[in-house]
């Protein structure tokens, strides 16, 4: 199974988009600092996943999310998440 997953940064208030085999074990590692890209974006939440067979598939949905069009998608599917 691949993951495609969103955080949000309640630092700088942006999202990651990311994807990966382990969910729980990458999420530890944003949040521990490990990852360079979300080190000085911490803490970070987890809103947002999906779940894949196919790891094109997966990859191409990830693609897709970080795109404006994938992040109003994220935004309009996570709306209460948002508006809290």
């Amino acid at each position: 199974m691949i993951y495609v997953y969103v955080l949000h940064s309640t630092a700088d208030d942006q999202l990651y988009t990311g994807s990966t085999r382990d969910l729980r074990a990458r999420f530890e590692l944003h949040n521990a600092g490990k990852v360079p890209s979300t080190r000085d974006r911490r803490p970070l939440e987890l809103i947002y996943y999906e779940a894949s067979l196919n790891e094109q598939d997966a990859f191409r949905r990830e693609k897709y999310l970080k795109t404006t069009y994938g992040k109003r998608y994220i935004k309009i599917r996570c709306k209460n998440y948002f508006t809290v």
